[in-house]
C-alpha cells in the first residue's frame, strides 16, 4: 500500500496478547501493592483541591461520598483484569462516572497525571517497605549488640587469608559487624530519605495552571516536602537506583559474615556451636550435623543482592523521562528483593545469639597455629631490647619449632631460648614463666587496650558508642512513622469533613 492511501483499522483495544502479557500483570500488581496509596492520593488530592476552592464544596462532598463508597463496596484482591479500562486507575474513574456522572468525577484529576500520581505511589510503597527493612536491620543491630556485650571477653580465633592469624574475642567480631551494619543502615536511611519528596503537583511534566498547593499535597500523604523541579518529579529515578544500592550493600557486606559462620561451623574449625533447633541431620549419615539455616542465609542474601542489580540495571541507559522502564513492573519485582532480605535479618537475628563458641576447639587451634607469636615479638621489643625485625626473626623460628614438634606455643620457651641466643649470642632474660604469660591467649587479647582493640576497657567504650548510633537511627525511624501516621489521621479527617459540604 502506497504511503498515499488511508489505512483502515478495525482492531480494538486492547489486544489479546497485549492484555494478557502486559495489562493484567500490571493490573494484578496495582490492586495488590499500589490501591491503598492510590485511595490516599484520591483523597488528599481532593482535600487541597477544596481547599484551594478549585473544585466547589459541593461538588467535593458528592466526589468524597462517591469515593466512600468504592472503598467500602469494591473488592479490590477479587478483581480479575477484564481489559474493560486500560488500569486500575481508569477502573476507580470509570466507578466514579457510574455514581455520579462523568462531568462531576472527572474533577478530581484537575491538575493531575498519571505521571505524577505514579511516582507518588511508587514511592509511598517503597517508603513503606523501607521502614519495614529499616526497623529489622535496627533490631538484627540490637541482637548483635547484646551478643556482642555477652561475648565480650569470649576468645576466638581470628583469620586473614583463611588462615588462623591473632587471638581476639567473639564480641571484637562482632561490633565490627556491627559498625558495618550501622553503615549500612546509615546509607539505606539516608536513601529513604529521598522517598520524602512528593512528585504531586508536577502533572505530567510542567506542573498545571491551577493554583495548587503542591506543599499541603506534599503534608496531606505525610511527605516532608514536594519535590521541587517538577520535570524531574516524572523523569528521575535516582529515588529507586539510590534505595536498591544501599539495599543491596547492605546484604552484601551481611554475606560475607554468613561465609564466616559456614566456615567456623565447619567440623575442620569447629568454634562456632550451632544449637540442634537450627540444625539439620543427614537422611543417610546419622553422624552429621548440618547448619543448612546458613546456606540458607547465603544464597538469600546473594538472591537479594541479584534482585536490587535488577531494578538497578534496568535504569541503565533509559531517556530522562517518564517511562515505563521505572514504572509498574520493574517496582512490583523489586520488592522480592525486599521479601528475601526480610527473611535474612529475621533469620540472622535469630542465628546469632543462639550460637555459641567452642572454647575447647578455640584453644586447640589457638595451639596449633601458634597465633599468639606476635605479642612475643612484641614483648622481645619491650622487655629484651631487640629491634621488631630480629625480635621477629627470634619468633619465626620458635614458631616452626614448636609446631614442628606438635607442641603449644606455651610449651615451647626450650625452643624459644635456643632461637633467641641463635639471633643474639646470648641468653634471653625473659623467664620461663613470663614466656608462658606473654604468649597466652587472653594476655594477648588484654593487652591490647588501643583504640578499637579488643581489650575489655576499648571494647566497653566502643559497644557503648555503637548502642548511641543505633538510637539515633531507631529515632529517627520512628519520627519518619509518626509523620506518616499523623499525615493518614489529618488526611482522613479532612476528607471526612468535605462529606459535610461546608
Amino acid at each position: 500500500m502506497s504511503d498515499s492511501m488511508a489505512i483502515t483499522d478495525t482492531s480494538t483495544f486492547p489486544d489479546p496478547v497485549y492484555r494478557d502479557t502486559v495489562l493484567a500483570p500490571l493490573f494484578d500488581g496495582a490492586k495488590t501493592h499500589f490501591a491503598g496509596h492510590v485511595r490516599a492520593i484520591n483523597r488528599a488530592h481532593l482535600v487541597m483541591l477544596t481547599e484551594t476552592a478549585i473544585i466547589a464544596p459541593g461538588t467535593a462532598a458528592t466526589i468524597a461520598g462517591a469515593l466512600r463508597d468504592i472503598d467500602a463496596e469494591i473488592d479490590i484482591p477479587a478483581l480479575t483484569y477484564t481489559g474493560a479500562y486500560e488500569d486500575y486507575f481508569f477502573l476507580v474513574e470509570a466507578e466514579l462516572r457510574a455514581r455520579i456522572g462523568a462531568d462531576t468525577a472527572g474533577a478530581l484529576h484537575t491538575a493531575r497525571s498519571r505521571n505524577d500520581m505514579d511516582h507518588t505511589v511508587f514511592k509511598m510503597a517503597l517508603r513503606d517497605r523501607t521502614d519495614t527493612a529499616l526497623t529489622q536491620a535496627l533490631d538484627l543491630a540490637d541482637a548483635l549488640i547484646a551478643t556482642a556485650v555477652a561475648e565480650r571477653d569470649t576468645l576466638i580465633v581470628a583469620y586473614t587469608h583463611g588462615q588462623p592469624a591473632q587471638p581476639t574475642t567473639y564480641g571484637h567480631y562482632l561490633a565490627a559487624v556491627l559498625e558495618v551494619l550501622l553503615r549500612d543502615i546509615t546509607r539505606l536511611s539516608e536513601a529513604r530519605a529521598a522517598l520524602d519528596h512528593c512528585p504531586m503537583g508536577a502533572a505530567a511534566i510542567t506542573t498545571s495552571g491551577f493554583a495548587v498547593d503542591r506543599h499541603r499535597m506534599a503534608g496531606l500523604l505525610g511527605f516532608t516536602a514536594p519535590l521541587r523541579n517538577s520535570y524531574g518529579c516524572i523523569a528521575a529515578v535516582d529515588y529507586v537506583t539510590g534505595l536498591y544500592s544501599a539495599l543491596k550493600l547492605m546484604f552484601l557486606h551481611l554475606g560475607r559474615v554468613v561465609q564466616d559462620l559456614q566456615f567456623w561451623t565447619a567440623f575442620e574449625v569447629g568454634q562456632l556451636y550451632v544449637p540442634n533447633a537450627l540444625v539439620q541431620v543427614s537422611s543417610i549419615m546419622p553422624q552429621k550435623r548440618n547448619p543448612v539455616p546458613i546456606e540458607h542465609l547465603r544464597h538469600l542474601a546473594s538472591a537479594t543482592v541479584g534482585r536490587c542489580d535488577m531494578v538497578v540495571n534496568t535504569m541503565h541507559n533509559t531517556p530522562f523521562t517518564d517511562m515505563n522502564d521505572s514504572e509498574g513492573e520493574v517496582q512490583v519485582a523489586g520488592y522480592a528483593a525486599f521479601d528475601s532480605g526480610a527473611r535474612v535479618l529475621a533469620l540472622l537475628a535469630a542465628l546469632i545469639p543462639a550460637t555459641r563458641v567452642r572454647a575447647d576447639r578455640v584453644a586447640a587451634n589457638m595451639d596449633a597455629a601458634c597465633v599468639t607469636i606476635t605479642e612475643l615479638a612484641d614483648t622481645l621489643v619491650r622487655v629484651e631490647g631487640l629491634s621488631f625485625r630480629q625480635a621477629h626473626e627470634v619468633a619465626a623460628h620458635t614458631a616452626r619449632a614448636v609446631i614442628a614438634d606438635g607442641q603449644p606455643l606455651g610449651a615451647g620457651f626450650t625452643a624459644f631460648a635456643r632461637a633467641f641466643t641463635d639471633q643474639t649470642g646470648h641468653a634471653p632474660a625473659l623467664t620461663q614463666d613470663a614466656f608462658a604469660h606473654a604468649v597466652s591467649a587472653r594476655h594477648f587479647v588484654n593487652s591490647r587496650t588501643r583504640f578499637g582493640g579488643p581489650a575489655p576497657a576499648p571494647m566497653d567504650d566502643a559497644l557503648s558508642a555503637l548502642r548511641v548510633d543505633a538510637h539515633a537511627l531507631r529515632s529517627a525511624q520512628t519520627q519518619r512513622r509518626t509523620r506518616i501516621d499523623a499525615a493518614t489521621t489529618a488526611r482522613d479527617t479532612a476528607f471526612d469533613h468535605l462529606m459535610t459540604g461546608a
